[in-house]
């Protein structure tokens, strides 16, 4: 009989096939055992039909990815390690020396980065185009351009652009377009069906960090995609980058995903309501949510988010900013924030804490945009504590720090 170290690595007990629950079972693995040499030649890590190396996935993480392509109206997802990691897998896979891409000038500020320092040393240009007129795009758009970045809402400052607009424009120049699909989440509207006639983006990045995660404790991205050929290209740049999750992560998401529609809901009807709540106050100059009547882009969000929601009210994430009026001083405002109790200050959004971030918005932006008042921007994300509590919370900081 081997030596007792021996029996607990290879002990012969399997427990019995057919168990079954609600949630999938959690395989965590580097290494995969084959049955066979002839096992471990056939099998192909490019497709779902068997497992080679835990980088290349597990059944826990195969699950994640397809509940993730149904979310989004796709066809095949990548599990990467956070948001980023999904816009740099796409910018990596389809841009070499010697092209162009295109960014909305309100775009997540890593992505801005990225183009900006390693993109930029691997010889590949950027521009950063105005997201509220497609003019721009179509004028920025060369035969040098291989990529077009759109978000929608855009990062911290909220404008929803003429999405539909964007993309066609993209498919008449024949370049792929890439979505920053994190504040949409797969709810707000369908990327891959944008005016019902089947108008898609080529991909979509997805930070499910956010709102699939749902409990501000995982990091972690998405990239889907409709196409075959396009799917592959992602998926050897995500090999030879050797991008790959956690099984436990993967887990935390997998449990979450049931309840994500409920908490979007949520979440954004309170959003909507406290967004209100801060029209009325003086303290504020401009309020930027683009369900809200006169916000910038808020007929753009109707056209696509209104058509995709079954109510016919439209969907948008747990997110709003202000425009603090220029009267106060960025000192009043970081005081605003600190008196604060329940909003949290931290980044990220989507989770159960509701949050809140001051932005130097002038150093984010090539120029002011014209649509925007004059002030410091604050940006809150809702959370799922009361939605009474919260109005109460910002009445006191508001009271306190920014007095009329």
């Amino acid at each position: 009989m081997p030596d007792a170290r021996t029996r607990l690595i290879h002990h012969p007990y399997q427990p019995p096939a057919g168990f079954a629950a609600p949630q999938p079972g959690v395989f965590k693995a580097s290494t995969v055992i084959f049955p066979n040499v002839a096992a471990m030649r056939a099998r192909d890590w490019k497709h779902k039909n068997g497992y080679t190396y835990g980088l290349h996935g597990t059944p826990t993480t195969f699950v994640l990815e397809e509940r993730i392509a149904a979310l989004e109206g796709g066809l095949h997802s990548l599990l990467v390690p956070s948001g980023l990691a999904a816009i740099a897998n796409v910018a990596l896979a389809l841009l070499k020396s010697g092209d162009e891409v295109l960014i909305p000038d309100n775009a997540y500020g890593p992505n801005k980065a990225l183009a900006e320092g390693e993109l930029a040393a691997f010889g590949i240009t950027h521009q950063f185009y105005d997201p509220m007129d497609v003019a721009d795009l179509t004028a920025r758009t060369t035969e040098r351009t291989r990529l077009v970045w759109l978000e929608a809402a855009g990062s911290v400052t909220m404008e929803f652009p003429d999405l539909i607009a964007q993309v066609r424009a993209c498919r008449a120049r024949g370049v792929a377009c890439a979505l920053d699909n994190t504040w949409g989440a797969g709810l707000a509207f369908n990327a891959f069906d944008l005016d019902g006639q089947g108008l898609a983006v080529d991909v979509s990045a997805h930070a499910l960090t956010k709102y699939p995660s749902g409990g501000g404790d995982v990091l972690m991205g998405a990239v889907t995609t409709q196409g075959e050929a396009l799917h592959r290209q992602l998926k050897l740049t995500h090999m030879r980058l050797g991008l790959g999750v956690g099984a436990n992560d993967a887990e935390a998401v997998l449990r979450a995903l049931p309840g994500i529609a409920l908490r979007y809901r949520a979440q954004d009807q309170a959003a909507r309501a406290l967004a209100r709540w801060c029209a009325a106050q003086p303290a504020f100059a401009q309020v930027l949510h683009p369900a809200l009547s006169g916000a910038p882009g808020h007929d753009h969000w109707r056209q696509v988010c209104g058509a995709a929601d079954a109510r016919g009210e439209g969907a948008a994430a747990g997110l709003f900013s202000v425009l603090v009026d220029a009267r106060h001083t960025p000192a009043q405002v970081d005081a605003f924030c600190d008196a604060l109790r329940l909003f949290k200050l931290g980044y990220s959004w989507g989770g159960p804490v509701s949050l809140v971030v001051p932005y130097d918005l002038a150093g984010m932006r090539t120029r002011w945009p014209t649509h925007l008042a004059r002030g410091t921007l604050v940006r809150f994300s809702v959370g799922l504590e009361a939605e009474a509590d919260l109005q109460a919370d910002l009445a006191q900081a508001v009271a306190r720090a920014l007095p009329a």
